[in-house]
């Protein structure tokens, strides 16, 4: 009895000390965990990928009041003084240009891939923007229904069915569009088509980003990139005010190095527009802007450029043609969810394109799935299959030899069209899609090896 009783007590004794070293090893490592280097402040390289989320852990152990106060006091300074910002954190890293032209693939200016400034989180914007993206009802009552409604809730809880690899950035920090810089290069695409809406205006769930453009064409300047403009369905867009905002676009920023112009059968080198929505506009408006004898023409003045229209479903094309459109483009990234996105009605359209003197470029996605934000619609998800899918669309485009091909996108992650890197992640209830058995950037080597693939297939187009 004596020995049992002693034994217990040693059991108990050792059962304590292992639990108290449990707790301390946890202690120590919670204390590591929340260490952040005070180097990593506002436009610094280290930790490139983790400074969005070091900065988002910051923001929340700040009290309520305090954030509150600084952020009505700081918000404006930071958005006055953003381009100087960006100036001044590229000057301090030119030093490695010549070695990143060295490392990266070199751009292919007849790949143009979607990309959007739209989204906001409290560090850079005094609050979360487009990652807490509400949940849109099924215009059908009965429907809507069936399915939750509310808004989102990020950090953890975003609008979308995979997570960045830099978390729910802002698209003003600057190291954030300079990793998209970098990373859109990696992938050999050449130009960089910005969401774009006029100055003061906004789609219904964000915030105005005019601001940005210089700073987004400083930095794809500096990965030698080129930006075009793809003109969002404003309030009261039409001929007079397409007239005054192309005039506006091409006078602010035409100037600069990375302002796309394209190269046309005649030698011309023009500014590009692609114009998103245009079916929802008659082509008798349109007509008067972008025909020769339109009263509000474009033509032949010093702001003609080639401008590009969503074909949606087939009747579209001759709208376009009527218009005086200088070609067409397809957008979605679901194969068989409107005509022109259908993979195998690309060669028929590239046909009448080449019968009219038409651009057609067909836009090709790594896959679909909305229902983050649509939950209703899970019929347009449209499986990657580890890139299979991304691949096949590449295959049929090159198979109508395009004379550029477009991809969407590189961060539209509410359809969950994002080549963009994304990494696993599990919070609650939410289980987020990844890229595995693949690494985060598998779809920009997928497009780099197609890019690739393109230039050695044209070369045999031209001879």
């Amino acid at each position: 009895i004596l020995n049992y009783d002693i034994m217990a007590r040693f059991r108990r004794r050792t059962c304590i000390i292992l639990l108290l070293f449990i707790l301390f090893i946890c202690s120590i490592m919670m204390a590591l965990k929340t260490l952040r280097p005070d180097r990593a402040g506002f436009g610094d390289p280290f930790g490139l990928g983790l400074l969005p989320e070091l900065q988002q852990r910051t923001v929340l152990l700040d009290s309520k009041q305090n954030f509150l106060n600084r952020a009505q006091g700081e918000t404006v300074t930071r958005v006055s003084n953003l381009h100087s910002i960006a100036v001044n954190t590229m000057k301090a890293s030119m030093s490695t240009v010549k070695k990143l032209e060295e490392e990266l693939s070199s751009p292919n200016y007849n790949f143009h891939i979607f990309y959007y400034t739209w989204y906001g989180n409290p560090q850079f914007d005094g609050k979360y923007i487009h990652w807490n993206h509400p949940l849109l009802p099924h215009w059908d009552p009965k429907i809507a229904n069936n399915y939750p409604k509310g808004r989102h809730n990020p950090p953890e809880d975003i609008g979308a069915n995979f997570y960045p690899e830099l978390g729910s950035y802002s698209s003003k920090d600057p190291t954030v569009i300079e990793a998209h810089m970098k990373q859109m290069r990696s992938a050999s695409t050449g130009v960089i088509v910005l969401s774009w809406y006029p100055p003061g205006m906004a789609d219904e769930n964000g915030e105005p980003t005019d601001d940005l453009v210089p700073v987004v064409l400083d930095y794809a300047h500096k990965y030698n990139l080129k930006v075009t403009f793809h003109i969002e369905p404003y309030k009261d867009r039409d001929d007079r005010s397409m007239y005054h905002n192309v005039k506006y676009i091409i006078d602010k920023y035409g100037s600069h190095p990375a302002f796309y112009r394209h190269k046309t059968s005649t030698g011309r080198f023009l500014p590009m527009f692609y114009v998103y929505d245009s079916y929802v506009t008659i082509p008798e408006i349109w007509a008067n802007l972008l025909t020769v004898s339109g009263s509000q023409s474009i033509r032949n003045t010093p702001y003609d450029a080639l401008f590009i229209a969503l074909l949606v479903e087939e009747r579209h094309k001759h709208d376009i043609h009527r218009s005086g459109f200088d070609g067409m483009y397809t957008y979605f990234a679901t194969n068989g969810f409107s005509y022109g996105s259908s993979h195998h009605n690309w060669a028929s359209l590239k046909a009448f394109c080449d019968s009219n003197n038409l651009m057609f470029i067909p836009s090709v996605g790594p896959g679909y799935i909305d229902t983050s934000i649509r939950p209703w619609n899970n019929h347009n998800t449209r499986n990657r299959v580890n890139g299979k899918y991304y691949e096949t669309a590449f295959s049929a485009a090159l198979l109508v030899r395009p004379e550029i091909i477009s991809i969407t996108s590189f961060n539209e992650w509410h359809e969950g069209t994002q080549i963009e890197k994304a990494v696993p992640k599990r919070t609650g209830q939410v289980v987020y899609l990844d890229y595995k058995p693949h690494k985060p950037n598998v779809y920009l080597e997928l497009t780099q090896k197609w890019s690739e693939k393109y230039r050695k297939e044209q070369e045999q187009w031209l001879m």
